[in-house]
């Protein structure tokens, strides 16, 4: 992003914030800062700017969504996103997200709880598909683009091994349910900061879809060893409790996971690698444990 868009969205977020004009004195802090959203904080409110070729119907619609769904979701400040240097801005209150530091206090029943609610809210018309399996893609595009690296055939090899609907190749055959297209902790705030509810946040990836798709990323860590079993139980057991219908509500629930924890497993280590090979280093322990998960990962008969 450049130094003038930067600017402007920090503006952005300071006169959301002070809407009559005047001050408050708190500083400026750039939250995230990538290619597909950059997000500037002033205060208790928070500026977003989505992807260029973000499709500002499709974001209308989903933030239609949160705003309807504030139980889930982070309410948006604002029903329609504003257009800055070509880059859609939507505005939100200030949340407060998961702490990495404490782990133990990761909140496993809160995310799975919300994500079982959302799996049974209905649509809107109109609603585009989910798009978890476009950014499962557009990691692999990545990783091609980024040179050689001794792991990326083992990666590569994963891949061309999942169904078609998990590479964005071909539709999803039971795209019935809402999903967040996108879950990890990383998407939970606190709302009012710091004694509210847990709430989901980022709208991008939100649209129909499978909806185990959305517990795949904490079912990959599982089934890589980074998460303990009794976090995993924890998660899985909240979200049958509040009736989620990704999974059978006893009995195994692999049959529905296998294939999208395969996909994220293999997005991951896309991701991973590419990292490590544009910064010439060794991948390190988190990263050697997915690329070794997709090495162990059989083709998928069709």
């Amino acid at each position: 992003m450049t130094a003038d868009v930067l600017s402007a969205l920090t503006a952005t977020a300071r006169c959301a914030a002070h809407p009559r004009g005047g001050g408050c004195g708190h500083p400026d802090a750039v939250l995230a800062e990538r290619e597909d959203g950059t997000v500037v904080r002033h205060g208790g409110t928070v500026a977003k700017a989505h992807a260029p070729d973000t499709d500002l119907g499709e974001l209308s619609l989903r933030l239609g969504i949160a705003a309807d769904l504030p139980e889930i979701f982070l309410t948006p400040l604002r029903s329609v996103p504003a257009d800055l240097h070509g880059r859609p801005v939507t505005v939100w209150p200030y949340g407060t997200p998961v702490d990495p530091e404490t782990p133990d206090a990761a909140p496993w029943e809160a995310a799975a709880t919300l994500l079982a609610q959302l799996h049974q809210a209905p649509a809107p018309t109109g609603l585009p598909a989910m798009r978890g399996p476009v950014k499962a893609a557009r990691a692999i595009q990545r990783l091609r683009a980024a040179g050689p690296h001794p792991a990326a055939a083992t990666v590569l090899r994963a891949w061309a091994g999942l169904p078609g609907w998990a590479r964005a190749e071909a539709p999803m055959s039971s795209a019935r349910s809402l999903c967040h297209g996108d879950l990890h902790l990383g998407q939970l705030v606190r709302h009012p900061a710091e004694t509210g509810p847990w709430l989901l946040i980022d709208v991008d990836d939100l649209g129909l879809g499978e909806p185990a798709w959305d517990l795949a990323r904490p079912a990959a860590w599982y089934a890589c060893g980074l998460l303990p079993p009794d976090e995993w139980a924890r998660f899985l057991d909240a979200y049958r409790r509040a009736g989620g219908i990704a999974v059978p509500s006893t009995g195994d629930p692999w049959p529905a996971l296998d294939v999208p924890a395969r996909a994220l497993t293999v997005q991951t280590a896309a991701r991973a690698v590419a990292k490590s090979a544009a910064a010439g280093r060794a991948l390190d322990d988190v990263e050697q444990a997915v690329v070794d998960a997709s090495a162990r990962m059989a083709p998928i008969p069709p």
